[in-house]
């Protein structure tokens, strides 16, 4: 099973819906930062303000990358508080089977404790 990092960029206080969300495809690890948006120069320059954005990088197993991504951007659309931007990347390669058994939530990779 092949592994990608899912990269999500979307309003602040709609990170903990969109982690969520992606959560329940199977992805075992997130990492939420702040950020900002591409029209903040814009916004600046005429004295306004943007909501403040998060990015969200999870790792996602690749047959569920798509359909992950079309629920996404069914999302996107439900209105302005849902807007955002969600990309794939491949990843290459893991070192170690007990973090690709976590990554990939493969549970016959993982060591039960006793």
């Amino acid at each position: 099973m092949k592994l990608e990092v899912l990269v999500a960029i979307v309003h602040n206080d709609k990170a903990a819906y969109f982690t969520s969300l992606i959560q329940s495809h199977q992805a075992n690890l997130h990492l939420t930062l702040p950020a900002k948006g591409t029209t903040h120069l814009i916004l600046d320059y005429l004295g306004l303000t943007e909501k403040p954005k998060s990015l969200i990088a999870s790792v996602v197993r690749a047959d569920q990358s798509a359909k992950l991504v079309e629920l996404l951007d069914m999302t996107f659309k439900k209105g302005k508080n849902y807007k955002g931007i969600a990309f794939t990347v491949p990843m290459t390669s893991v070192i170690g089977t007990l973090v690709y058994g976590f990554l990939s939530n493969e549970k016959r990779t993982v060591k039960e404790e006793a």
